[in-house]
């Protein structure tokens, strides 16, 4: 076990530097940068450029120097645990994400809780009562679920709770804590207009999670062992946890790999519409500006997330399934 960790940890150095060149080489694409972006805005609005200024920026921040200066230079800073200077919000970036990230992570988090905590028992009562009515209903309810496009909920959400209630739902807290220090009130005032956006976030992921639970449970309990499990007596609920259900998990355990950055990165269309004040429109508005410090750090954040989900989906796995093996070869 400890030698394979080591290999997995000394594979993730080589697959974050190819990551880290995809990503800048990405950024850089599109012609020009945050500058000359920034200038073509203040031209077009009819603004002065003080453009000995925007030269200083360049070559203060290296924006002059050859691409391969710049990948290094950005890199170098990345090792240094210095996530480099935002243009868009004139600040170092680790103040930027410091408040969204946390509140992306509370909506996230509580969005996987919800997920789970809904889809678990409506996936495995399904399949325990395959072809039932109760079954078909809840097949119903999950294909509308499938179907339903989130940002389509939040906009239908805001448009009824406007009309008919006279209230706004978007945002995460009430105004006037927007630019409070934290507190209890403003702790309550999250927690009260959480609800919402989980749902609306939620409610296809907890649809296909059902969806993908049933159909895995149905294909274990047709299996030999669980013929046999019942033909020894064993009581139905222990036969149902103990092989089946465990087996049925292998796909939700390997899906820990993606759902690290998930959390971190949150629903960014949703957030727009709902204008939650997370990370993923920062994020779209950094590559949008060409914001490449923000943008850059932000994703290798995200690529190190998932290489670091990869590697704990794959030991959950090993420890949940005794068939899987984390060595090569065959066992005699």
């Amino acid at each position: 076990m400890l030698g394979y960790i080591v290999q997995r940890l000394l594979i993730m150095v080589p697959t974050l530097i190819v990551i880290s060149i995809v990503v800048f080489t990405i950024i850089k694409l599109p012609p020009g940068d945050y500058f000359s972006t920034y200038v073509a805005e203040l031209q077009s609005e009819g603004e002065a450029v003080d453009l000995q200024k925007i030269e200083f920026l360049k070559k203060e921040y290296g924006f002059d120097k050859p691409v391969w200066e710049q990948y290094l230079y950005w890199a170098g800073g990345l090792l240094r645990g210095d996530l480099g200077y935002s243009f868009e919000y004139n600040l170092p970036v680790r103040d930027i994400v410091g408040d969204k990230l946390f509140l992306t992570f509370i909506v996230s988090f509580a969005t996987v809780l919800f997920t789970y905590v809904v889809a678990f028992p409506i996936g495995i009562y399904s399949a325990t009562h395959q072809y039932s009515w109760s079954d078909h209903a809840l097949t119903l309810l999950g294909f509308i679920g499938l179907a339903t496009p989130n940002f389509l909920l939040a906009l239908v959400l805001l448009y009824l709770a406007n009309i008919y209630l006279g209230v706004s739902i978007g945002g995460l807290m009430d105004p006037r804590y927007l630019d409070a220090p934290w507190s209890l009130a403003k702790a309550q005032s999250v927690f009260a207009h959480l609800w919402i956006p989980v749902i609306v976030i939620g409610l296809s992921g907890t649809a296909g999670m059902i969806r993908r639970l049933r159909a895995n449970l149905l294909d274990e309990l047709q299996k030999q062992y669980v013929t046999t499990a019942r033909a020894k007596g064993l009581p139905p609920f222990r036969a149902l946890v103990k092989y089946p259900l465990r087996m049925a998990l292998n796909p939700f355990i390997s899906d820990i790999g993606s759902l690290l950055p998930h959390i971190i990165s949150g629903a960014a269309v949703v957030s727009v519409v709902m204008n939650l004040p997370t990370t993923g429109p920062m994020l779209l508005e950094a590559l949008r500006s060409q914001d490449m410090y923000l943008a850059g750090s932000f994703l290798m954040f995200l690529a190190f997330l998932t290489v670091i989900g990869m590697l704990i989906s794959d030991l959950a796995l090993a420890a949940l399934d005794p068939r899987i093996r984390l060595s090569g070869g065959v066992s005699r």
